[in-house]
């Protein structure tokens, strides 16, 4: 073991152990593995619930005799809950620990998709579906942040980026639950089996899943703990009564948004936000409007469907893909050409003289890079803040780009209100795509690097 990372005291008897560099010296363990599993479980359930609305609208109109505008504030108060989510369980966890919030947010989120199966009216309704997204909301920036805390560098952007690919995990998983259950048992049946996963993974996340030791460090809390813990990361590391456990090159910050916009980090924090503000818009318009806009040009609604339904395969590939390559060759230089490629391929989707076979591809390339890339996002945010600001700063970027989820399907519906063509629609939607790119090549400028980890985790 390299002095850096265990440092021996002989006047005292006791040893300096450097946490991230001793988790960057260790292959990948079985614990971890097991750690990133149960995160994955917990990120499942955001694409799960995204997308059960989405298949069970049709069911709750026709049992309610209701109008489809009815069902617009109801979806509405579900993403504005996981905006309000992802902003405050993020401070929230820098303060009191990634491990109470992760677990109490997926706990609550699971009673309330639970309390769902009982509701009787539209009113009710939107009241569950926005606490059920504030739950949500308090999941993705804690996972990005514990899971970055316990990867080894060389594997981190990947790992990162395939724990958050659990969103489309989830949302396939979300269609294919809600074929099943719909036509024999209705709609209450999905929000019941979708309340109790969630809790049989939070009481499985609050026996086995650790805190972060590099929080924990930065606290002061639990050397026991720490010295537990980390004894199965690194079984060969003698760690004494007298081990004394640090976080190097971690500046310590107060769990604050002032804190995202002191000592130089003003303009990483903007731009962060606003990738995340336009990605999402991008992904959501894309998730919301692609099967309705392809029966516009004449497919039938099976094919319409199956187009809609590539982009989130597409989305799946890409978080697979981008991971190692961002490992490899960089965040920015594999954010920037993902978004420049989906600059063209989301412009071409609205093509009219478009062939069945060529819109597949384009609308596959564009779930790689923009549904595919948001992981990526989540990734590239959890870098560029130490561990007592990571949720935080998570958290944040992920509210502010919840909100571009919400005015991304409003904006596209009052477009297509002022009878825009899909050639322009899709044109417009390509619009934050080259945003997106040019964001990422400022990022990179003002972090003054090309191939980067800007905070050791």
């Amino acid at each position: 073991m390299t002095p850096s990372i265990v440092q021996r005291v002989e006047e005292t008897h006791a040893s300096i152990v450097d946490i991230g560099a001793l988790i960057d010296s260790q292959p990948l363990g079985t614990f971890q593995k097991w750690i990133m599993v149960m995160i994955g479980c917990s990120v499942i359930m955001d694409g799960f619930d995204v997308q059960t609305m989405g298949f069970v609208a049709p069911a709750i109109v026709r049992a309610w005799g209701i109008g489809p505008a009815e069902l617009g504030p109801i979806f509405g108060a579900g993403l504005l809950g996981m905006l309000a989510g992802s902003i405050i369980f993020g401070a929230l966890a820098d303060r009191v620990g990634r491990r109470p919030v992760l677990v109490g947010a997926t706990i609550f989120y699971g009673l309330c998709m639970l309390g769902t199966t009982q509701v009787q009216s539209v009113p009710e309704f939107l009241v569950l579906r926005f606490l059920t997204g504030f739950g949500i909301g308090g999941v993705m920036g804690n996972a990005v942040a514990l899971v970055s805390e316990y990867s080894p560098l060389k594997h981190r952007a990947a790992l990162m980026t395939w724990v958050s690919c659990g969103f489309t995990g989830g949302a396939i998983a979300g269609g294919l639950l809600c074929a099943t259950l719909l036509p024999s048992m209705g709609w209450r049946s999905v929000f019941l089996v979708g309340g109790i996963l969630p809790l049989v993974v939070a009481v499985v996340m609050a026996r086995y899943l650790p805190e972060s030791l590099q929080l924990l460090v930065a606290k002061g809390r639990s050397p026991e703990r720490i010295a537990q813990w980390l004894g199965r990361i690194a079984p060969n590391v003698q760690l004494g009564p007298g081990t004394r456990f640090v976080v190097r090159g971690q500046p310590q910050a107060k769990a604050s948004v002032r804190e995202l916009f002191r000592h130089g980090r003003s303009t990483t924090t903007l731009l962060l936000w606003g990738i995340n503000f336009a990605n999402l818009l991008d992904l959501f318009f894309l998730s919301n409007w692609l099967p309705m806009l392809s029966l516009r040009v004449g497919h039938a609604v099976s094919t319409a469907v199956l187009i809609g339904t590539s982009l989130q395969v597409g989305g799946t590939a890409g978080a697979l893909l981008l991971g190692p390559l961002m490992d490899r060759f960089g965040f920015y230089r594999v954010l920037a050409l993902s978004f420049l490629v989906a600059t063209f391929s989301v412009s071409s989707v609205g093509l009219p003289d478009l062939s069945t076979g060529l819109r597949y591809a384009v609308v596959l390339i564009s779930g790689i890079c923009i549904v595919g890339g948001q992981p990526a996002i989540n990734a590239l945010t959890a870098t560029h803040y130490p561990t007592s600001l990571r949720a935080t700063g998570v958290g944040w970027s992920l509210g502010i780009g919840r909100a571009g989820s919400i005015i991304g399907p409003v904006l596209a519906g009052q477009l297509i209100r002022l009878q825009w063509s899909n050639t322009a629609l899709f044109v417009a939607a390509a619009v934050p795509a080259l945003a997106s790119c040019l964001m990422v090549v400022f990022l990179s400028r003002a972090s003054g690097k090309s191939r980067i980890v800007p905070v050791e985790c």
